[in-house]
């Protein structure tokens, strides 16, 4: 088997232009905690012909992308679709967007309905939160009853979920995917295994493998940096083949999180990291996992790709 090279649906990534101020965390002079450290590197445009020639360095065609919600202005959050769907208008991408939709406000349910409205939109991703580590004790907004109510939208509007949260909150999550069987649930960053010590990578792969036996589930393989550490195939392998192991090809989306991760690495390093890691899996689960997948679960149309 060889690595991939080939076409590419990239799953989770950010357009973005700063210079508009929407985003309060990439304000100038603006710092937050940020798993990755200084950040001041992506404080920059980053849009569909910079995503193109990354995928081109990586040695594959980008021909759709999902781009996800950037911490818009917490007052406007359909500023954000509008912004994104000016971007399409001027590059032809992206295939789809994630909006924002702070679930346990008063104002929820209309802005579902309004998102919902629009055509790009195929899901909601609202981080929940999580604790500082496995051992400390606590909830999220998973276990909130009015983010839940927000939660329990989503499937009458046809909107999916995009889950961001540490490992350790998973079984928390399958309560309330359990509770929302039709609402489909995606997982970002690989539920975010930053701990790479041999108890921690056990205990995140037990946690990936619970949640994995609901179906609705899906797992996008991205976001797997470590904080000062180059991203390496050696230093990743494993989580990219356990998750596999947990989802199966037919459930992973392989993806970027550019420009954030490249933070980590080059897009290089990453998409053609994953590619070799993956090569001596069959043809068409590689295609499944860089492209089909993809499709599938945002329910790309042909004219949401690039011939």
């Amino acid at each position: 088997m060889s690595a991939y090279r080939g076409d590419l649906v990239d799953a989770h990534h950010h357009f973005w232009e700063p210079g508009d101020g929407r985003q309060p965390w990439l304000r100038p002079g603006v710092r937050i905690p940020f798993r990755y450290g200084d950040y001041d590197a992506i404080k920059r445009d980053y849009l569909p012909d910079d995503l193109r020639r990354d995928a081109a360095s990586a040695g594959m065609r980008l021909v759709g992308c999902v781009t996800m919600e950037t911490e818009w202005d917490d007052d406007d959050p359909l500023g954000e679709i509008d912004h994104i769907e000016s971007v399409r208008q001027r590059f032809g991408l992206p295939s789809a967007a994630i909006g924002r939709v702070q679930l346990q406000r008063a104002d929820a349910a209309a802005t579902l309905e309004a998102m919902a409205q629009r055509s790009i939109v195929r899901g909601i991703r609202h981080k929940p939160g999580q604790t500082a580590s496995p051992s400390d004790a606590g909830t999220t907004l998973l276990s909130d009853a009015g983010w839940r109510a927000g939660y329990a939208r989503l499937a009458t509007l046809g909107l999916d979920f995009e889950l961001q949260t540490a490992w350790w909150h998973l079984d928390e999550a399958m309560d309330l995917v359990r509770a929302h069987p039709d609402t489909r649930l995606t997982i970002n960053h690989t539920a975010l295994p930053a701990d790479r010590s041999r108890a921690a990578i056990d205990d995140w792969a037990a946690a990936i493998g619970r949640i994995a036996a609901l179906e609705q589930v899906w797992m996008k393989v991205s976001g797997i940096g470590v904080p000062g550490a180059a991203w390496t195939v050696d230093a990743n392998r494993e989580i990219v083949l356990r998750a596999i192991d947990a989802f199966g090809p037919d459930r992973i989306l392989f993806a970027s999180n550019f420009p954030v991760d490249s933070l980590a690495g080059s897009y290089a390093d990453i998409l053609g990291g994953f590619a070799e890691i993956v090569a001596e899996h069959a043809p068409h689960e590689q295609r499944a996992m860089f492209v089909d997948n993809a499709v599938r679960r945002y329910r790309l149309a042909p004219d949401d790709l690039e011939a």
